[in-house]
């Protein structure tokens, strides 16, 4: 017999954060690095802005 499929009891709160990929070029080889962050949707425009004014 087939097993029936349950679901899982979650909130759902994942969808309150976004994955953040941030990509820096080293000066000294020219490799690019790679930084990734789960972030809160409310802080996402300012880690970004940050993130643009460092490099």
């Amino acid at each position: 017999m087939a097993k029936k499929s349950v679901a899982s009891l979650q909130k759902g709160g994942g969808k309150e954060y976004t994955k953040v990929i941030i990509t820096t070029k080293s000066t000294k080889t020219g490799a690019y690095t790679f930084k990734e962050a789960m972030i809160h949707n409310d802080k996402v425009k300012d880690t970004l802005a940050e993130a643009a004014k460092n490099n």
